[in-house]
């Protein structure tokens, strides 16, 4: 590993590796077997997303701006899954921890633009939910398909901007000392604090996008169930009550499953320091278990799949009598 390491003298104005080496998972006990529950929870993301995304494209009853978001979702946890596992598992199998310069900006962008999208698509959903309950007989008329395709458009493009800045400010950076990035992907924070070179704007670009990408989401979405808590209260009714809350149960289940991991390290990271291994676990572990639990949650708590799935069952009965 020292080898990897190298010093160049001071007066050295600029030095582009070739390469960077991925630590990974390498000083973490039982490492193996975290990576089989990797590809376990690879397969069952990509089966999950998949079906969700499936079955929205082919249901009609589905084709909803509500859908839309949920499908833009699936979208963003596959394509997170795809970029993050499939390398991760390549290092474990073929020993390949090497990764070039620009594969390596490449696998940063991805990587962050689709846990972004996850955040954005979740505060879409919040809202979606305000409407529904806040001002239910108005939703169909502010909740479009118009309306929501402008809104993840919007997403998209905001989402891109700000990580497309992100990672070109990169290639400014002097990397004299070290090519060992200390997390498991192409992580922006290691990376830029391994540079010899003046690397503020990366630290402020990193923080800026920190707040506007998880931070500011997660506010809007507590902020949308604080509203809609105070609308519950108006609900005379405990029946009314429990069936407007179980309408945003998937959701809510889904905010816990993305926010509380990461904010949990970030929050711990302000107070003392966190030995790389657990950063590496915690992070790791949270942007794997995520793109695998969202269609499960969202499939199990939610009526209209599972009727969906009912009828997918009676065809498939229907059609093998018919044989």
């Amino acid at each position: 590993m020292n080898s990897l390491n190298f010093t160049l003298s001071m007066n050295t104005t600029f030095v582009r590796p070739p390469f960077f080496y991925i630590r990974g998972l390498n000083n973490l006990p039982y490492a193996k077997y975290y990576y089989v529950f990797l590809c376990f929870v690879f397969i069952v993301s990509v089966l999950g997303n998949s079906f969700v995304m499936f079955s929205i494209y082919k249901e009609r009853s589905f084709h909803t701006p509500k859908y839309f978001s949920v499908f833009n979702l699936a979208l963003a946890d596959l394509g997170e899954s795809t970029a993050l596992i499939p390398n991760l598992i390549a290092m474990f199998l073929f020993d390949s921890q090497y990764i070039s310069f620009d594969a390596c900006l490449a696998n940063m962008f991805f990587v962050f633009f689709f846990s972004s999208l996850q955040s954005l698509t979740l505060t879409i959903l919040a809202y979606d939910r305000l409407v529904a309950i806040c001002l239910p007989l108005r939703y169909h008329a502010i909740i479009t398909m118009q309306a929501m395709t402008v809104i993840l458009t919007v997403v998209w493009a905001y989402n891109s901007v700000l990580l497309i800045l992100m990672v070109s400010l990169v290639p400014r950076l002097s990397f004299c000392k070290s090519i060992v990035v200390e997390s498991y992907f192409c992580d922006h924070g290691p990376i830029f604090r391994m540079a010899c070179n003046d690397n503020h704007v990366n630290l402020i670009m990193g923080i800026i996008n920190m707040i506007l990408l998880l931070y500011v989401p997660f506010f809007l979405t507590v902020l949308s169930y604080v509203f809609i808590s105070g609308a519950l209260f108006k609900i005379a009714s405990w029946e009314g009550r429990f069936k407007a809350i179980k309408t945003c149960s998937a959701h809510l289940i889904m905010v816990a499953i993305y926010y509380m991991p990461i904010l949990s390290i970030y929050m711990a990271g302000l107070f003392f320091p966190i030995q790389p291994n657990v950063r590496i676990m915690n992070t790791s572990f949270s942007k794997a278990i995520t793109p695998m639990m969202n269609p499960i949650i969202y499939v199990l708590n939610t009526e209209e799949f599972k009727e969906f799935i009912k009828k997918l069952f009676r065809r498939k009965k229907k059609h093998n009598r018919n044989k």
